[in-house]
């Protein structure tokens, strides 16, 4: 059948009526009012046969006059992509030539350049063209219907534009439309103003109701009132823009996003959350915290698959939130505005009890306040020691970190990855690591204090500059060596792509040029690390040859990495003595215990990378056990690929391995989700368990033409062209050019050794991508909100990392 009547679909008959048929068909089955009308069916596109006589007839039974043609494709309307505006309507169509006419254009509109890269944005690969017919309707007042804010997310508000005459003017942006926002207690008319009066907004809000408990999810829902004042509904599709809403506790929450501290923005796999919850359980209960075996860290949320806290408790509890504004500097200025904004909320006014269990609070102070201040204390007195307790910690861990011997059961190995996998790494010390640590981070920062009104920020930054013993930093400069070692093979190395060169590395075809002994040493790292559903560089180097690539462009000697490191702390040498002096002159004593911890912060201060790169060995061999696992479920029918289960938590892979339990339907649902956030453009800092994005709701100060304000990162400044790179995977950048990206991690740290300067539109001043960036002598500006859209590949742009902000220049 190529034709059906609108009142004969469902939701079901999506794959040949495409998706806003459906959602009109759907609503017409709940009972509301819709034009009629009729469907011409995805057969008739594919076959590239219009049926014209019946077309013709079913236009005649429909009583003829003007009519709607609509496109209605296969991958419209959908939950992830709304299509909005990307295929053709035909409105005030007329007659049965025009008619067949209009439907021809609709078919045509699916290949239009738009249309197709739409879908490759969305990731869908193929679609096909069903077309709707309906009857005109002269509306009066037209417009549109959101049932959650879609600017701030907010799920408890309603927004209403509208306007005189047919709706399209809306959708086009062609007028200024009277805006509504209709909440629990906002007056249905503001100020007794607009083209919608007060009846009229009331019976929209009931639609939207219904039709949102109806489809199961907030709707965009275009609508228009005739002369008689009769309510039409003209298409109802999910609005696919909003972040997914916090889970429903009863109450309203505040969630700070921390992904990005770890440079981090992509969604975590379930699997990753489990496991980063149960080490991080571990860790708490070494310390004395009392915890819940199934959710040891509930204030660790996941919300779109990004890793929120929930602060809350903190916010309201009068001590805990006069330390918050300071504590929350780490994260720039977008999100600490957007707490403390919420601190006068009377939604968040303080009350009364802590916002932890007191008796665990005191177990871990009296169990850990001794050692920290020996383990402190002797850092700072013997630096060269503590890194050197530090570094023999690193390899005990590596040593102590024993998979269960082979054959091993699924049991077995999945009890390892629970109980033992990070035993050695989570204890309190982390084999004497943690103190070391924690003294050069406490010499990283001390001095800007101690220095106020004597040195400069950019002076400062100086200091931390060529900084030694950073596990990162030696990463990058052992992956530049190998490039070295690539020079004679330049040709292979810069015209194979990187994934042809990870294949004929496996299956060893390529010149040896040091990659083995490197995949040894930092064969867990990659980006994304934290995630141990997130392959390992062990696993697929192409990232790697990716950046080789990259150094292998670089021909002046002045930039290579190595030249730049060396650079960096000669600078940093230098001003260390320049600021002992001044400060000296200035305040004597003060003077002399600032030079000494900023002498001990060349020695301690890089170690600030070792807790982490001490973890991810447990998190590989974690990631091992758990993909074996995985092909054992795959080979008795409970999974469908062996990275399956990087999509179950610790608990549902344990109800698979000793009851049987088939997930592969829960699998494939969240695997859809995952793909459908990894395309997520940006991600809210601070959240609202309504769903608000509490960003959006600050006002928006003056901006210069041109210049766009972020965060001071690092030191400097530098003007070259952007390259905009939003995955450092394959990511090819020229020597010189500034790097934009939406954040950072040790992935993307390779690529730093060739660019000019780094922009990001997340992060801290304590984050992976600005430490970096400042031992590396570059300069950096974080938080940019909408910097990869903002800046395009290829822009001359000119950074200031002390004033953290980044200007477009005008080029003739």
């Amino acid at each position: 059948m190529t034709l059906i009547r609108l009142s004969q679909i469902d939701s079901s008959m999506i794959d040949r009526v495409g998706g806003k048929a459906a959602g009109l068909g759907e609503m017409i089955r709940a009972g509301e009012r819709v034009p009629d009308g009729f469907c011409l069916t995805v057969e008739s596109y594919e076959s590239r046969r219009l049926p014209d006589k019946e077309l013709t007839d079913a236009y005649e039974r429909l009583g003829g006059g003007r009519v709607a043609v609509r496109s209605s494709a296969t991958a419209e309307d959908l939950p992830d992509a709304s299509f909005a505006g990307q295929q053709d309507t035909y409105l005030n169509v007329e007659g049965a030539g025009p008619l067949v006419d209009a439907v021809r254009r609709c078919w045509d509109s699916l290949h239009t350049e738009r249309a197709v890269a739409y879908r490759a944005t969305a990731g869908i690969d193929d679609a096909a063209m069903a077309v709707v017919v309906q009857r005109m309707i002269d509306p009066v007042v037209a417009g549109v219907l959101f049932t959650a804010n879609p600017i701030t997310g907010c799920r408890t508000e309603m927004v209403v534009d509208a306007a005189p005459g047919l709706g399209t003017a809306i959708v086009d942006g062609t007028v200024v439309p009277d805006h509504y926002v209709l909440g629990h207690r906002t007056p249905a008319v503001p100020n007794g103003a607009g083209c919608l009066g007060k009846e009229q907004l009331e019976a929209l809000r009931d639609a939207g109701r219904r039709l949102q408990k109806h489809f199961g999810s907030p709707q965009d829902i275009e609508w228009a009132i005739d002369a008689d004042g009769t309510l039409w509904l003209l298409q109802s599709r999910p609005i696919t823009t909003l972040f997914p809403a916090p889970p429903d506790t009863g109450d309203t929450r505040l969630y700070l996003e921390f992904g990005h501290i770890q440079g981090m923005l992509r969604p975590v796999t379930p699997m990753g959350v489990s496991l980063l919850k149960a080490g991080g359980g571990m860790w708490f209960k070494a310390a004395g915290a009392t915890t819940h075996p199934r959710d040891p860290m509930p204030r660790l949320v996941s919300i779109g698959g990004r890793l929120y806290f929930d602060l809350t408790d903190f916010i309201r509890n009068k001590a805990m939130r006069k330390r918050l504004r300071t504590s929350l500097e780490v994260y720039g200025p977008r999100v600490r505005g957007a707490v403390e904004r919420m601190m006068d909320d009377p939604r968040f006014a303080p009350r009364r009890g802590m916002p932890f269990r007191v008796g665990s609070a005191v177990k871990m102070t009296l169990r850990l306040t001794g050692p920290a201040i020996f383990g402190i204390a002797r850092s700072l007195a013997w630096p060269d020691a503590a890194r050197a307790r530090a570094y023999r910690g690193l390899e005990e861990i590596r040593r102590s970190i024993t998979p269960p011997p082979e054959p091993a059961t699924p049991a077995e190995r999945l009890r390892w990855v629970i109980e033992d996998s990070h035993k050695a790494v989570m204890g309190v010390d982390m084999m004497g690591i943690v103190w070391p640590l924690m003294a050069g981070m406490i010499v990283g920062v001390a001095p800007s204090v101690l220095l106020n009104g004597i040195a400069t920020d950019e002076e400062l930054d100086v200091v931390l500059g060529g900084m030694p013993h950073n596990v990162t930093t030696e990463m990058d400069l052992a992956l530049w060596r190998v490039a070295v070692n690539a020079r004679e093979h330049r040709d292979l190395f810069l015209t194979t792509p990187p994934n042809e060169l990870a294949a004929r590395y496996r299956e060893g075809r390529l010149p040896d040029i040091g990659m083995p002994s490197f995949l040894d040493r930092y064969g867990m790292r990659a980006a994304a690390e934290i995630d141990v559903g997130m392959p390992r560089w062990a696993d697929d180097p192409a990232p790697l040859f990716a950046t080789i690539a990259n150094y292998l462009r670089v021909d002046d000697p002045e930039q290579a990495p190595e030249r730049r490191f060396e650079q960096a702390a000669r600078r940093a040498e230098k001003m260390v003595e320049t600021l002992s002096r001044r400060a000296r002159r200035a305040r004597p004593v003060r003077g002399r215990l600032a030079a000494f911890l900023m002498r001990r912060s060349r020695r301690l201060t890089g170690l600030r990378e070792i807790g982490k790169f001490a973890w991810l060995p447990a998190l590989q061999a974690a990631r091992g056990q758990l993909l074996l696992t995985g092909d054992d479920l795959v080979a008795q029918g409970l999974l469908e690929r062996a990275d399956d289960i990087m999509f179950l938590d610790l608990f549902e892979a344990r109800a698979a391995v000793h009851d049987g339990a088939d997930h592969r339907d829960l699998v494939a649902a969240r695997r859809a989700a995952y793909e459908r956030e990894l395309r997520r453009p940006t991600v809210p800092g601070a959240l609202l368990s309504d769903g608000t994005d509490v960003e959006a709701l600050a006002p928006q100060g003056p901006v210069e033409d041109g210049v766009l304000t972020g965060m001071a990162g690092a030191a400097g400044r530098a003007t070259g062209r952007a390259r905009v790179i939003r995955d450092p995977s394959g990511a090819h950048i020229e020597p010189g050019e500034i790097l934009v990206a939406p954040t950072t991690d040790p992935g993307w740290t390779p690529l730093f050794m060739t660019t000019a300067g780094l922009v990001t539109e997340t992060g801290s001043p304590v984050a992976h991508g600005p430490t970096v960036a400042r031992e590396y002598g570059i300069p950096a500006v974080i938080c940019v909100r909408n910097a990869t859209h903002e800046i395009k590949t290829g822009q001359l742009i000119t950074i200031d990392g002390s004033a953290g902000t980044v200007r477009i220049e005008e080029e003739d």
